[in-house]
């Protein structure tokens, strides 16, 4: 049997196009950035200190998958948290000072329950924005600036 150019041609593109397929649904899109915004202050005492807790959402936090922030025990441990998350979320001001860490979210919807806090009173930092580091693939999703006032 003799096969033309263009039967050859047909059979090469079929193939390369399944192979493109194949590898399309194998490798999933790139996670967008964190969209963060402020909720809103919540002024409370604790060990006879008033505080002040700043509290963020993080706009597409649908867009990060849950095995993302599910508990990884085979990962090193958040102090004395064995099955502490994948991926650990920093708060940061402008200047690039942590201000605060979650190491145990659970979930992506929980990006929507962060915060920092400071001594009532005090001046918080103009901006703040945080880092999700997915410790299993060494990516690290760095935010906007997001305010810490309405």
């Amino acid at each position: 049997m003799k096969l033309t150019f263009t039967a050859i041609a047909i059979v090469m593109s079929i193939l390369a196009f399944s192979v493109g397929e194949c590898v399309a649904q194998t490798i999933p899109p790139p996670l967008p950035n964190p969209v963060l915004y402020f909720i809103g202050q919540e002024y409370y005492t604790t060990g006879g200190n008033a505080l002040v807790r700043y509290r963020y959402g993080v706009l597409n936090s649908s867009s990060y998958p849950d095995a993302m922030f599910a508990a990884a025990p085979a990962l090193p441990p958040c102090g004395s948290n064995a099955n502490s998350s994948r991926s650990w979320v920093d708060v940061f001001d402008q200047r690039g000072k942590r201000l605060y860490g979650f190491c145990a979210l659970g979930k992506s919807e929980n990006l929507n329950t962060i915060w920092f806090s400071g001594p009532e009173g005090d001046v918080p930092p103009s901006w703040v924005y945080i880092e999700i580091n997915d410790r299993q693939t060494g990516t690290k999703y760095k935010s906007n600036l997001a305010e810490t006032t309405n």
